[in-house]
């Protein structure tokens, strides 16, 4: 096993299973997160024959940096796994402090027809300590703290399910990363009885769903997983979702020219969404070599903007990132793969 894709309990009921007190856990945790100590030999106020069998039981391996591109508030780090599989993560400058965005598997079986991860098929499953990795090896190249994250990578997070739950527990403990969890996004493309399952998590994360399509005909064509579960359906779970929890959530929807951009389809946008405790994200497309869709226009992304303000829809446009390196999700990874 490895120590960091453990939440706290985990470690509390493995301390018990070796006849030791509990409180040994938080200890651990305080080792590997607050001071960043990297061997398990160094955990100086465990008695040493406690840290030979942690020894035997765990390691302490995360992934490697293996390339970092980097353009004007933002940085892409390529990541070489254990079994030489290799996965992205995003580094965004914000003026309210850093974020990064995580890959939670490597490859993804979504299929979404915009996008450079779908195109290359879901290999497997991130385990928790890949994911909790990405954002300390970050931390230790860049020599800064990271603040927020999003779970909007490589990968469709709910499909990895009890993984990302265990990562988000870890590095929103106080003791473990310590980011509050309203600094914690999770992105779906609606996977709907995993949307009903999250809205049981008792930590107030936000959620956002990437819708990119006002109706059923479109979202299909761009988006296969519509067909298991229709936008209708989508809606109506958001909205228990919403019930359930009394938190806003977000409408991602990336601007593809001549796609989905008119006013028309901004006006539809606006019925479906008509009442409801969400903004909508707008997102200018990242283009990529080996995908035909194209970037909408300027004039587009205003008018589809100002349609929703003027339909009483909470809606902002996503800034830039990355133009000048490999910034499309699974861009990276698809050069070395």
């Amino acid at each position: 096993m490895n120590l960091y894709g453990q939440t706290l309990e985990n470690l509390e009921k493995y301390f018990e299973s070796i006849g030791e007190k509990k409180f040994k856990a938080t200890q651990v945790f305080e080792w590997i997160y607050q001071k960043r100590e990297e061997k398990i030999e160094n955990f100086s106020n465990i008695k040493k024959e406690i840290r030979t069998q942690l020894e035997q039981d765990f390691k302490m391996d995360i992934p490697k940096i293996i390339k970092r591109e980097i353009d004007i508030d933002v940085e892409k780090f390529l990541f070489n796994l254990s079994d030489d599989e290799k996965i992205e993560t995003v580094l965004m400058r914000h003026n309210y402090g850093l974020s990064v965005c995580v890959s939670s598997q490597v490859g993804c079986n979504m299929g979404c027809k915009f996008c450079e991860s779908g195109r290359l098929k879901k290999v497997r499953n991130l385990e928790t300590y890949e994911m909790v990795g990405q954002i300390l090896a970050i931390e230790k190249e860049i020599k800064e703290r990271i603040s927020s994250v999003v779970i909007m990578g490589i990968g469709e997070p709910l499909d990895n399910y009890e993984n990302v739950i265990d990562f988000i527990k870890i590095i929103n403990h106080p003791k473990g990363i310590a980011i509050g969890s309203r600094h914690i996004t999770l992105s779906t493309c609606g996977i709907i009885p995993k949307i009903k399952l999250l809205s049981e998590f008792p930590l107030q994360i936000n959620l956002a769903i990437s819708l990119h399509a006002p109706n059923d005909e479109l979202r299909s064509k761009i988006m296969p997983i519509n067909k298991a579960y229709p936008l209708k359906e989508v809606i109506e779970a958001v909205k228990e979702y919403i019930k359930k929890t009394n938190r806003r959530v977000t409408i991602e929807y990336i601007l593809l020219k001549n796609v989905n951009d008119s006013i028309a389809h901004a006006h539809e946008l606006a019925t479906l969404l008509r009442g409801m405790n969400v903004y909508v994200n707008l997102i200018p497309y990242n283009e990529t070599n080996h995908i035909e869709f194209k970037k909408s226009e300027k004039k587009s992304i205003d008018a589809f903007y100002q349609t929703l303000q003027k339909e009483k829809i909470n809606v902002t446009v996503r800034r830039e990132f990355g133009s000048k390196i490999s910034a499309a999700c699974g861009q990276l990874r698809s050069k070395e793969v």
